[in-house]
């Protein structure tokens, strides 16, 4: 039933796929929505959280905005890790959301394909360029795109991009994939994506001045809909710690102190 209505969402189980109630047998089963670009770190986190607590976490993966819709039309699940902090600001009325961690922080790049043979600069004006074929994310379906919103509307720019670019892709993911199949040239994505093992020889990562890309705060939330919200709280405890930020760096984010990783 879970795994039905996620993918009515669009959304794909990561983990192991299960229900969000009690599982069959000793182990609780727990649900967390979580966005793609985090799904690496988080599957770790989740991995050794397991095995301390004999518990299983299944991870649904997709945009933001759809994880939270999938969430609030359900009513099922444990936690919601979106993007950004600004789908926190905008859904926190409705009830769902409990306590929140911050486990690190995104921040927008441009990246290109390897070793930049079109001399990018780090400057998202780049984005219009004649001789580049360039994309973004849909500000509709998740936080990348969101972002790259935010960021072209600070340039004034943003209807020009769009109008320019091949292509809009629902999340981080498509980017990169669209990137490693050269697709295009240029893309305004996450930066930590750049640094996935798979990717890294593919592209490069261009940052970008910090005041016009500031890094976005990374919120583990606690939802009501929870059944286990000591176990969830230890969740968050683990994934904001030591050993939880250290694998946030090595997948090329900024921890919760601005630490940079990758």
């Amino acid at each position: 039933m879970l795994a039905r209505l996620l993918r009515s969402f669009g959304l794909t189980l990561a983990c192991l796929a299960g229900t969000a109630a009690q599982a069959q047998g000793d182990k609780t089963e727990l649900l967390l929505y979580c966005g793609i670009t985090m799904v690496r770190p988080m599957t770790e986190i989740a991995q050794l959280f397991e095995k301390r607590e004999n518990v299983r976490i299944a991870i649904a993966q997709g945009g933001s905005e759809d994880l939270f819709q999938s969430a609030k039309k359900s009513g099922l699940g444990d936690w919601y890790l979106p993007g950004e902090p600004s789908y926190h600001a905008r859904h926190q009325k409705e009830g769902l959301f409990g306590e929140h961690v911050t486990v690190g922080y995104n921040q927008m790049a441009l990246v290109v394909q390897k070793g930049n043979p079109k001399n990018v600069k780090a400057d998202p004006r780049e984005l219009l360029r004649k001789d580049l074929v360039a994309i973004i994310g849909n500000a509709e379906s998740g936080s990348v795109g969101q972002e790259a919103k935010a960021i072209l509307d600070g340039l004034g720019i943003y209807p020009k991009v769009m109008r320019q670019a091949a292509f809009l892709v629902p999340d981080s993911r498509s980017l990169m994939t669209a990137m490693k199949k050269g697709e295009a040239d240029v893309a305004l994505t996450w930066r930590a994506t750049a640094f996935f093992p798979d990717n890294a020889p593919k592209v490069d990562a261009l940052a970008l001045d910090p005041k016009l890309a500031r890094p976005q705060a990374l919120m583990l939330i606690q939802l009501k809909s929870t059944q286990h919200p000591e176990l969830a709280s230890r969740f968050q405890a683990f994934a904001a710690g030591a050993e939880g930020q250290a694998i946030f760096r090595r997948h090329g984010f900024l921890d919760s102190k601005g630490a940079a990783g990758g």
